[in-house]
């Protein structure tokens, strides 16, 4: 008998794996968050939208590029100056990792509390 359930849940398994039931929730959650969120993009609006989405982007005083087109505008910028453009990299590289450096030790205390709340 106990074989018998156990056959049946592993049918049941393979079946729900074949079917990638996780896959199909995540891709049905998404649909679902799209079609349902109101973004407030309307024909007129989109230039508010793409502001406030610049200002979210830039808010850090960080000098260092942070949108597709910022990279490649500076990529075209230094194309015919390879050193210059090493340079550049080197210098957004210690900027990004010394802004990540500085919000990491938060962000991991806070990680660390939490964990010690959750097993108390």
């Amino acid at each position: 008998m106990i074989n018998l359930i156990s056959q049946v849940f592993s049918r049941i398994n393979s079946l729900l794996n074949q079917f990638q039931v996780k896959r199909f929730l995540a891709v049905v959650l998404v649909g679902f968050l799209v079609l349902t969120t109101n973004a407030n993009i309307e024909r007129g609006n989109t230039k508010a939208v793409t502001r406030e989405l610049d200002r979210v982007v830039h808010q850090d005083k960080a000098d260092r590029p942070k949108t597709t087109g910022e990279w490649n505008r500076e990529a075209r910028q230094t194309e015919d100056e390879p050193g210059k453009r090493t340079q550049r990299i080197a210098k957004e590289s210690a900027e990004a990792v010394k802004q990540w450096g500085s919000v990491y030790p938060d962000t991991a205390k806070r990680s660390a509390n939490s964990v010690d709340e959750n097993t108390r």
